[in-house]
């Protein structure tokens, strides 16, 4: 194929460059999901530094590739705002003993040894950037030492009373402002809208489980996908005895300040986090819109307690609907 003409295939689209039959410099490759790599390739292969996003645009991952496998310090992204930084092995796997996993805000990190991009062993850190192709963590003094520790049906956490160190900077547990609600969650500070706040994780069941069980025991049920369910058990409800995470300790409201949304936490894998729907104040107490389903029995949606049922009503008659 002649130098510089376009090369186009029908469902993965190619566009760059051509010398003797081998893609050769900067090329712009579509898979046909919609995602989507840029890189450098040197005779058809990549070869340099290189970009990948999924199909919504996404950045899913950034480094350099030599002869199409990574090398060197690659950052791989998550679409809730987590990141990985390190130096890949020679099958460039996010594989070894300097790895770091950063939080959304930037700073705070996990540090430590990670095998295919999942933590073995790690401690709090704060990462300080990247410098003459070294990233740089600080491993906080006495900081507790962690690990992937996906929940199950039974376990909700192999240390259920170590915080999370971004979720420990940014909310704390107290009475509610809602009259009969309990305990609520509140922003330590001031935060913009967007920011994640809070962690929802607790053992895993199925739709089946929870639907075919008494109503009084899913007050701290999150439905995750359309095959998992979330749930912090009643002996696990006070933060005296799991505080891992506090998602669960945030009250409804039919005005939210806060939403669930889908997080990859490198300790506890896919959960629910909270993120902020706009600016929230220092010691604004956070809330959410459960979500239950107030329609008669056979739609769809999770059944409504009376308590959300009444709580419908006063905000109608509050409205004037």
């Amino acid at each position: 194929m002649p130098f510089g003409m376009n090369w186009m295939v029908t469902k993965n689209t190619l566009h760059g460059n051509f010398v003797d039959d081998a893609l050769q410099g900067k090329a712009f490759y579509t898979n046909e999901d919609g995602s989507t790599i840029h890189g450098t390739y040197s005779d058809g292969q990549l070869h340099g530094y290189a970009e990948e996003h999924d199909p919504d645009g996404r950045l899913t991952f950034s480094g350099h590739y030599q002869n199409n496998v990574r090398c060197g310090l690659c950052w791989i992204y998550f679409p809730d705002g987590g990141k990985l930084i390190g130096h890949v092995n020679d099958e460039g796997e996010m594989t070894g003993g300097h790895v770091g996993y950063v939080y959304p805000d930037d700073h705070t990190a996990l540090y430590g040894e990670f095998v295919d991009a999942e933590m073995v062993s790690a401690h709090p850190a704060s990462f300080h950037g990247v410098e003459d192709g070294k990233s740089h963590f600080k491993i906080l003094k006495d900081g507790p030492e962690l690990s992937f520790d996906r929940s199950t049906s039974t376990c909700i956490s192999s240390k259920p009373l170590v915080p999370d160190p971004y979720e420990k900077k940014r909310v704390y547990v107290g009475p509610s402002l809602i009259p009969g609600a309990g305990e609520g969650l509140f922003a330590l500070s001031a935060m913009e809208g967007g920011t994640v706040m809070a962690f929802y994780n607790g053992v895993r069941l199925t739709h089946e489980e929870v639907d075919g069980r008494d109503w009084s025991l899913n007050e701290n049920t999150i439905s995750l996908d359309e095959e998992t369910v979330i749930d912090v058990p009643k002996d696990k409800s006070t933060t005296s005895l799991y505080c891992a995470s506090l998602g669960h300790k945030a009250n409804h409201s039919f005005m939210p300040n806060s939403k669930y949304d889908i997080f990859e936490h490198p300790r506890f894998g896919s959960i629910k986090c909270i993120r902020t729907l706009r600016m929230v104040e220092a010691d604004e107490e956070l809330t959410v819109e459960y979500g239950y389903n107030d329609q008669p029995p056979g739609k769809s949606g999770p059944e409504a307690p009376e308590w959300y049922l009444q709580e419908i009503l006063s905000f109608k008659a509050s409205l004037k609907i």
